[in-house]
Formats: C-alpha cells, structure tokens, sequence
C-alpha cells in the first residue's frame, strides 16, 4: 500500500483561460462531478449532446440507467507484460475501493484540443480524443507524466456498451451508476507512478496468474463491474498475445459494440433498472427510457428534470431524497446542451 498526503495535490482548481481546460489540480470528487462535461450518446455511439456528471451517472425513476456517455477503459502494461491496475479510492463517489484496470474514466465536452471524437476517427480507429482524455487521466489520478505516455503507442481495440448500478456502495436504492460505451485502449510503457490519494487507494502490477487469483471469490476484493466483464469475455485473448494485439490489428474491432447487461448483483438502483440487453447483444431504445426520449427528439438531448438537488449524503450512502414530494410540483427543467 502506498501513502501520500492529499495535501500534497493542492487547495485549489486551476483553471486554463486559453484553452478552457480544468488541470484536476487540488479538485475534489464533488469538484469533477459538477464541471466535467460528459459526451451524452445515442443507442450507436452518436453524440447526442453534453452534461455535468453528476446528471449523466444519476439513477432514477425517470431515467432508470441515468444517461448513456462515452468512457475509455486503459490497460497499461509494463515491459514484463504485466497489467498496472489501481483501486479505486474510498473518496471516490461512484464505485469507491474497487479494484480495476490501469485508468477508467470520460473523454469531456469543452476541452481543446477536442476530446470528441467524430465518427471518421472511430471508424480508423485512430480516436485522437479518447487517447488525449487518457493521457490526462492518467497524470491526474496515477501521477503518469504525459511525456512517458506517447498517443500513438496507445491501442484502440473495441467499444463496450454496458450499465450497473452501484448497490453494492450506496445500497439497494443507490442513485448512482454507469451507463457507457467504453472504448478499450491497451498500451505498454515503461512509467512511473505516483498516484493522487483523492483517487486511487492502491496500485499493483500483476500478471494473468495473478489477477485470476485476485478475483477469486474467497479473495474478498470488490472489482468494478465493467473490468469483471472484460476480463470474463475479452482479456484472455488479447492479454494472451500482448504484442501481436499491441502491434497488429488482429484484435481490433471498430464496427462492433459489444452488449451486455450487468451482473445480478449490479441491477436495481433508485430507478430499479433491469434486464434489458439480450444474450446476443440485441437491445432497443424502447428498453431504455432516456434513449427513448434522445430518439422522440430526433436525435438529440432532452430537457430532464434535474436530479441533483435531490442527492442526500445518508449513513447508508448517497440516496435521492424527497422526490415524491417534488413529483407534485413543476418539475425544474435541466438541459443536457445539444
């Protein structure tokens, strides 16, 4: 376990009047989740619009997975092949102390150079602003310099649409959750890390050996639930031949993205959210009442009612409180920008 002082990271935000960027410098949780603007998304990965992460990651009633938005998933490797992964510290609001890969977190709306990725960058699979929002998540939770990190050593491989409330954290009517198409990137360098303790609790490389025993069910770790997935469908394969998978486009799949419902364990929230996606990947925006609603507006984010205001820190964890009282009122309107 390694130790650093929060202290060390700064008392304040310092912001880039230039380019409009936040650095993450000395910014709490609370900081990220109300000015990081994630890329809102329809059922096939269009950009449908932005909002605050606060609104995009809410579980409710009205919006049972909250909103679907871009996500990257980094796998780190050293030069012996082994996989850096991080837990995820307790502060952390969202899936606080699980375990996980090397970084997991959102290419944002506002930052230059963008970090919206178009479609033609997708489909040649260089997406420069999936990899640009790495490198800067990477130097802002592990402490990775970006000159040790080159852009064109990362790998796009595919995209992962998954969802899971965070029940195990906050309880059976946790308000909080993912819903995301996750773009994989796998990269080997040698780096040095030292990780911001607002977001990381520890950080370990392992080997495959090593991480199956890791997850162990007896092993008595939480894991995050889009991790467990890619490594129960996909990490074999691509781990198995790191250079060919590094090196090649033997692995790379632009054109699919990959479905899957969360474990059992991972469904309910405050918005009760259930089965939805089959077996073969087949899911419809009518299953989904957010993406229902992107589609009646031809395509585009709709106005919501605001879900923050209701957020109550309980001993039980976050829960969304007094909403009843406030179905009997107008409702305030929040607009996810298109």
């Amino acid at each position: 376990m390694y130790s650093a002082s929060k202290a060390a990271y700064g008392p304040v935000a310092r912001h880039d009047e230039a380019s409009g960027n936040w650095s993450g410098k000395g910014m709490s949780q609370v900081d990220f989740m109300l000015k990081d603007e994630c890329i809102l998304l329809d059922l096939d990965d269009h950009v449908v619009g932005h909002d605050n992460k606060y609104e995009s990651h809410i579980f409710c009633p009205a919006r049972p997975r909250a909103k679907l938005h871009r996500a990257f998933s980094v796998f780190l490797f050293d030069q012996q092949g082994r996989l850096l992964l991080q837990q995820r510290a307790a502060d952390k609001i969202t899936f606080p102390n699980v375990w996980t890969n090397t970084c997991c977190s959102h290419p944002l709306f506002g930052y230059s150079p963008t970090e919206v990725d178009t479609e033609a960058d997708i489909a040649s699979a260089a997406v420069p602003g999936v990899k640009a929002a790495a490198v800067r998540k990477l130097k802002q939770e592990l402490g990775i310099e970006p000159e040790q990190l080159s852009t064109d050593a990362f790998k796009f491989l595919t995209r992962l649409h998954y969802w899971a409330a965070d029940v195990v954290t906050h309880g059976p009517q946790s308000p909080f959750g993912e819903h995301e198409i996750d773009y994989i990137l796998f990269i080997q360098a040698t780096v040095d890390v030292h990780p911001n303790p607002e977001e990381v609790g520890d950080f370990k490389y392992v080997t495959f050996d090593e991480l199956k025993a890791m997850m162990r069910p007896d092993s008595g770790l939480l894991w995050s639930p889009w991790f467990r997935i890619i490594v129960e469908r996909f990490l074999g394969k691509w781990w198995g031949d790191l250079k060919q998978t590094l090196t090649t486009d033997t692995h790379v799949d632009v054109s699919t993205i990959h479905r899957f419902d969360c474990t059992d364990e991972h469904m309910g929230g405050a918005g009760d959210a259930r089965t939805w996606i089959g077996e073969d990947g087949a899911c419809s925006t009518d299953g989904d009442a957010w993406l229902k609603a992107v589609a009646a507006n031809e395509g585009k984010a709709p106005e919501s009612q605001a879900m923050k205001d209701f957020l109550k820190k309980t001993p039980e964890g976050w829960q969304l409180i007094g909403l009843d009282a406030a179905a009997a009122q107008p409702a305030k309107r929040h607009k996810s920008s298109a």
